[in-house]
Parts: structure tokens; sequence; C-alpha cells
């Protein structure tokens, strides 16, 4: 029997791109298989957002090259806008229509036939059924972001750009996204590229992810793989004053340590035995003066994967 081999819904070689004096991206190379859930993470100014507007097509890079759904995203830029979606950081909402109408004029843009039936769908979806009628200006912020999200559906792409698709909404609502995330990758086979400042967010939806710093991917795989490179525990001591130095110091003779960093008033290591190694730790720092305000201990997380790979916690 043939198996079948699907081509990926994103690749990317050695893009580059600069903006002055400023290297935005550095040779980045993406792969990302079809129908999956994809993660894209990475602090403000890391190339995150220079590499999904080269993808969608709103900027060019200076070299490398990109196919997104199988289409050249130099050669075939309106082949590529008409198989993806993109939901951004900012409302593309018209505030002064109703969620109703927004949804036919993006169907109706789409040149799809049944546009009433098809936004009456998305309404209802995504939860805003009884708000359909109403002017948009009158949504909460997360009621905003469920439209956004269903504009950037409206036309079943196969493959959905979502740039912090769950900032501002409430725990319920993020709940629910989450879900419609994991069914559209799940029953529709849809390709999502997510890009979050939510660890937690990517290490439930992501199938895999990687680490952007400086305009490269530093790391990639799935959570878990990523989590499994960090061997032992994570310590972390927030301390009472922001005595960095003498922190570091007193930490230079404690065994069992690795990959000690003091950042402001947060110690953090990793220990091969977290339990056995706290006590040592709080009584090298109480014998350099240094005073621990509290201690926790955690087994691997994204954050430390984050650490590890770009020198510091994520969001800093």
């Amino acid at each position: 029997m043939t198996q079948t081999v699907f081509e990926p819904a994103i690749e990317a070689t050695g893009l580059e791109k600069r903006y002055g004096d400023v290297r935005a991206l550095d040779g980045l190379d993406l792969h990302v298989e079809t129908g999956t859930v994809f993660g894209l993470l990475g602090p403000n100014g890391a190339g995150k957002s220079t590499t999904v507007r080269i993808l969608t097509t709103l900027s060019r890079p200076d070299a490398g090259a990109a196919r997104v759904a199988g289409r050249d995203v130099l050669r075939d830029p309106l082949g590529v806008r008409r198989a993806i979606g993109v939901v951004g950081q900012k409302h593309g909402c018209d505030v002064e229509a109703t969620g109703r109408e927004n949804l036919v004029l993006q169907a109706e843009l789409y040149g799809l036939s049944g546009t009433r039936a098809r936004a009456a769908e998305m309404l209802d979806r995504f939860d805003l059924a009884d708000a359909g009628d109403r002017r948009v200006k009158t949504y909460s912020g997360g009621m905003q972001r469920r439209l956004d999200v269903a504009l950037g559906l409206i036309h079943r792409p196969q493959v959905l750009f979502l740039d912090e698709p769950t900032t501002g909404l409430d725990p319920e609502a993020r709940a629910l996204m989450w879900t419609e995330i994991e069914r559209l990758a799940r029953e529709e086979r849809m390709t999502i590229l997510l890009t979050t400042h939510y660890l937690e967010e990517a290490d439930k939806l992501a199938a895999r992810l990687a680490i952007v710093d400086r305009g490269r991917i530093v790391a990639g795989g799935t959570p878990d793989e990523l989590k499994a490179e960090l061997q032992g525990d994570a310590v972390q001591v927030e301390l009472e004053s922001t005595d960095g130095a003498a922190a570091r110091t007193a930490l230079e003779r404690v065994g069992g340590l690795a990959e000690v960093l003091v950042d402001g008033r947060t110690l953090r290591a990793r220990a091969a035995n977290g339990a056995a190694a706290i006590p040592a730790v709080l009584a090298a720092l109480e014998a350099h003066g240094v005073r621990a305000a509290s201690v926790t201990l955690a087994r691997p997380s994204l954050d430390d994967v984050y650490l590890r790979h770009a020198g510091r916690a994520y969001g800093s």
C-alpha cells in the first residue's frame, strides 16, 4: 500500500531580514507539518513578527525562501493569501458594523457562496450568536477577539496564523479558544502557527514548537522533548535584596548546582536533587548575608527551556 506523503504546510530556509542596522532575521529555518499546531516562542524583538509577516506575504525577505500551503511566498503571493487566515494582535474588524456584517463582508471578499449561513455558523461556534446583530464597538475585548478569530476562519483556510490569540480573554473564554484550536487541527487537519506569550498555552496546544532568539531558531521539538533535555529540578529563590553578585558568590561552593542565573531579585538554578539542594542553598546565602524571601522547587518547564537557550526568563 502506498503511503500518502504530505508536503509541509510551512517551509522556510535561510530567511534574512534587516531594518536599517537591525538584523531581524539571521538565517531562520522553519518546518511545520500539515495538520499540526506549531508554537513560535520568543520575546519582543526576537523575530517572530517578522517571520509571520514574511510567511503571510506582508513583507519580503532580503534572502532565503519560504513556501506556505505549497505556494512560494514571493512567486505566488496571491495563492498564499487565498490559502491562509491571519489573526493579528490588533483587531481587524469594523467596530461600527455588527458582528454579522463583518463576517458576511469577509465571506464576500473571498467569493464564498452562502455567506449569511457561513456567518451564522461562525457566530454560533464562537458563542457570539446573541451579539451578532450588535455593533462591534459594544463588544467586550474578549468578544472582539473571538470575532477576529472567526473572521480568520470564515473561508476555511489551509493554514491559520494566530498571533497572541487569547490575549485579553478571561480564563473561561481562553479555555474555549484552546478547545477550538485543538478541534481545528484534529478534525479539519488545519495547520496552525501560534505565537503566544503564555507558555502554558504553547505547552498544551503545540505538537511542536520553536524558540526564536535574535533572528534564529535556537531550539525546537515537542514540548516534552525540550523539557526532557533538562536534567534535575528547577530551584527558584526570591531574594529580599538585589545583591546578585553576593548571591552568585554564595552558590559557587554549593555542589550539585548548574545553570545558576540571578535576575534582579530572582535566583534560578538546576539541581540533580532539588529537595536535597535547597537547605545547602539557603545556608550558603545566609552565610553571605543574603536573605531569601521564598523558595520553590519544580520539574522542568518551558520557561526553564527558554532560560537555557535564550539566557533569560521568558518575557524578560
